[in-house]
């Protein structure tokens, strides 16, 4: 026997249609199971045609801090050089670009496409003591790097505070 035959409901059947819409015998005499499939339902319908993948926050980042430096990684993959952006601002960096839709005019017919064109901006609060003069960006094979070394100060300023333990020493 496999296991999804045990499951009461389901959300889909193998032909890809929703079980919701096919109502058993067994789903007619359970209230609770006809209100699960009616809350799928209702939710699959509220929230058809939200994007809710990764536009919202396109391009993906990551932001990593060290003692001396943050360093920002921005993946802008179809992305050309010359339609980027890096703005370091009162301790906010901005990366902004534009992702050219290249497909020709005949292209433009098709019926389905999850490929992201248009413009893009992303910021990121960091501290506002870096050292602009030192301030780097790197772009390979779709890749930008960011690099915002901390001022000396900034440096200085950095304390290690131990955490005690149970038993008061500290580790």
């Amino acid at each position: 026997m496999n296991m999804r035959d045990l499951v009461p409901w389901r959300r889909s059947d193998e032909s890809g249609a929703l079980a919701s819409q096919q109502p058993s015998q067994q789903d007619s005499l359970s209230p609770f199971l006809s209100l699960h499939r009616e809350m799928n339902r209702l939710f699959d319908d509220a929230f058809r045609g939200f994007d809710f993948g990764r536009r919202s926050s396109w391009p993906s980042m990551d932001v990593e801090e060290t003692d001396r430096e943050y360093r920002v990684t921005v993946e802008a993959p179809g992305v050309d050089e010359k339609d980027l952006e890096v703005v370091m601002a009162d301790g906010v960096l901005t990366v902004r670009g534009e992702k050219r839709d290249e497909r020709s005019e005949s292209a433009h017919g098709r019926a389905f496409s999850e490929r992201y064109f248009g413009r893009f901006e992303r910021r990121v609060m960091l501290d506002r003591d870096i050292d602009p003069d030192k301030i780097r960006a790197d772009f390979r094979n779709g890749v930008l790097t960011v690099t915002a070394p901390k001022s000396v100060q900034a440096v200085e300023r950095t304390k290690r505070i131990p955490i005690n333990g149970p038993s008061g020493t500290a580790h």
